[in-house]
């Protein structure tokens, strides 16, 4: 007797791949308001318009939920083709111009995710190592455009490690959030600081 095959419905499986991208959108969303020890299950899925048992069975617990934005943010993120398009440019200042702008775009683009994982830490025992998994490749994106910008510069004012580590205090998470969200500044306004501090110390 011939094995009946299951039918996946491709219209089904839309279906629920959009019910995934409300639950993580919602839950995104309500991890960097209130926080992550703050959010439960239920709360997702009354955001989300599901029950919770939609929720377990889609995404599955609310660590899950925070692992796969983490993942979801650094796929969406772009970076590599980034650092690809930096590595090309000959002039320091156009260079330090366009990191300007291309870490604005990500960071203003992964503004919940990074949120949601900053609130995580006090509450979940594994933040720290999801802050490094969502934010590691953005250090070594950093790290490649920080020696490109010193071969670059006959007399680096900074030269090797404090390359990296300046590029990191201007242009990642932390410098973004303090002028952003700490002091109120534009996204558009932060970007422009930011690139005429870096320019004016590393060129």
């Amino acid at each position: 007797m011939a094995t009946k095959r299951a039918y996946a419905s491709p219209l089904r499986q839309q279906a629920a791949a959009r019910t995934r991208e409300q639950i993580l959108m919602c839950a995104a969303e309500l991890f960097a308001g209130r926080g992550y020890g703050r959010v439960t299950v239920p709360d997702i899925a009354a955001a989300a318009g599901v029950s919770p048992k939609t929720v377990f069975a889609s995404v599955g617990s609310k660590s899950d939920i925070l692992d796969r934005i983490v993942d979801q943010g650094v796929t969406a993120s772009g970076h590599e083709e980034a650092v690809a398009r930096l590595l090309v440019l000959t002039d320091p200042r156009e260079l330090l111009r366009e990191l300007a702008a291309a870490t604005r775009h990500g960071n203003e683009g992964q503004f919940l995710v990074h949120e949601a994982i900053r609130k995580a830490l006090p509450a979940h025992e594994q933040a720290e190592e999801l802050w490094e998994r969502a934010t590691g490749e953005y250090r070594k994106a950093l790290r490649d455009v920080a020696a490109h910008l010193d071969a670059l510069t006959a007399r680096p004012a900074a030269s090797g490690e404090e390359t990296v580590h300046l590029l990191w205090f201007w242009f990642g998470p932390s410098g973004w959030r303090t002028l952003v969200v700490e002091n109120g500044w534009s996204w558009e306004r932060a970007e422009r600081f930011l690139s005429r501090t870096a320019i004016a110390t590393l060129c």
